[in-house]
């Protein structure tokens, strides 16, 4: 039976992943901040399921915490055989903005954790041939705007440069690079949405399913539904003036 470990567990993407993996039979380490959501996201999961799940309490944010997560990855006695690097939040703050703790708390806990993280499994997986690492990036990566499309553009190419060192290994690597997505990250982060269309939006579980189902194919990206894969098409093909342009637009829609 499959162990996994998903970061950011207990809520939007994170949870989408816990419940497929769930859902077929692999066992759960789940990582957040909040014990109280931990604990009962576990209970049910496990009593639906029947699957082990284990939880640990660790805000990614605090090297300490990443660490204890690292040293569980790299626990010969008990393997791991999947990490999802899906700890994340959205920023609102200018790049101008002299207060930059939120990009310093961005920078830790989606590239410096990942890159942590990573790095454990990695190692874990290459010494026994085989394990799989899914890096929650998104389409933002292709775009211009504030920290946020740089903090995922960092984790698009350390996936693919990751990949690299693992190539003929047995481990791959996916990066899920996902549009709009329907869960509390956007609430969490100030934006507004209402006047985003419901056309745009994708499932968190369908993120989910078409990300395992590109791990398991060995794919590099996994970019979920036809309307996003085609957005991201246009996004390669731009001119860069036009998506900085975009990303100007897009930017001046949520002030």
């Amino acid at each position: 039976m499959a162990t996994a470990l998903i970061t950011g567990a207990t809520a939007g993407i994170g949870a989408a992943f816990a419940r497929a993996l769930a859902a077929r039979g692999d066992d759960l380490i789940l990582v957040a901040r909040d014990a109280e959501r931990l604990a009962a996201t576990a209970a049910r999961l496990g009593t639906e399921h029947g699957v082990a799940v284990e939880t640990i309490r660790a805000d990614l944010s605090v090297r300490a915490d990443v660490l204890a997560v690292a040293a569980r990855l790299e626990d010969a006695r008990r393997p791991v055989d999947l990490l999802v690097n899906n700890a994340g939040f959205g920023l609102h703050r200018k790049l101008l903005d002299p207060d930059f703790s939120e990009h310093e708390n961005a920078l830790d806990v989606m590239c410096l954790a990942v890159l942590i993280l990573g790095g454990a499994a990695a190692r874990a997986m290459r010494a026994r041939g085989r394990g799989r690492i899914i890096n929650v990036a998104s389409l933002a990566a292709w775009l211009t705007t504030g920290n946020y499309s740089p903090v995922k553009a960092w984790v698009k190419v350390y996936s693919e440069a990751l990949s690299n060192e693992l190539h003929g290994s047995g481990v791959t690597v996916t990066a899920l690079c996902p549009g709009w997505v329907r869960t509390e990250f956007h609430q969490r982060a100030g934006i507004r949405t209402a006047a985003i269309p419901d056309w745009v939006w994708v499932d968190a579980d369908r993120c989910a399913a078409e990300a395992l189902a590109a791990a398991d194919k060995g794919r590099m990206i996994s970019v979920p539904t036809r309307r996003w894969k085609a957005a991201r098409f246009v996004a390669d093909l731009a001119p860069r003036a036009a998506v900085r342009w975009a990303s100007r637009m897009l930017s001046a829609s949520r002030d």
